[in-house]
């Protein structure tokens, strides 16, 4: 049993893309699904494909390499709030990565979004992540 999934998907991504692998398999949840959304629609993986079966299903993430230098698109990707330790942050507090060259995915009463949509349908919640 994983205490932390998110934990998990976050450090099959990270090793996948330190490895040079093209795809990663990675057990489905809804929160890990809007999450995956999110990086595609941000540029920082090539694809995703959604598997459905009869337990859980799967996310197939294809990641992204440089084309020239081979080296992968996600530089740093980095748990935030922990199951130990919740940070929870109000519309005004929050988080700008790398100054806006990366994302911050927060967790809300709207769904789950980057920092910058949260910012601007003013709502605060639990930031999950750091990707740049």
């Amino acid at each position: 049993m994983l205490t932390d999934p998110i934990s998990d998907y976050l450090t099959r991504i990270r090793n996948a893309s330190k490895a040079g692998h093209r795809v990663v398999n990675i057990p489905a949840s809804n929160l890990k699904k809007q999450m995956t959304k999110i990086l595609f629609d941000q540029g920082y993986i090539l694809s995703y494909k959604f598997e459905e079966d009869k337990v859980q299903g799967n996310i197939k993430i294809a990641l992204k390499y440089d084309k020239f230098t081979k080296e992968p698109i996600i530089k740093k990707i980095q748990r935030v709030s922990k199951p130990g330790l919740r940070k929870y942050t109000g519309s005004g507090e929050l988080p700008r990565v790398l100054n806006g060259l990366g994302i911050a995915i927060v967790s809300t009463s709207h769904g789950v979004m980057t920092s910058k949509q949260a910012k601007q349908e003013n709502v605060g919640g639990e930031v999950l992540c750091y990707v740049y």
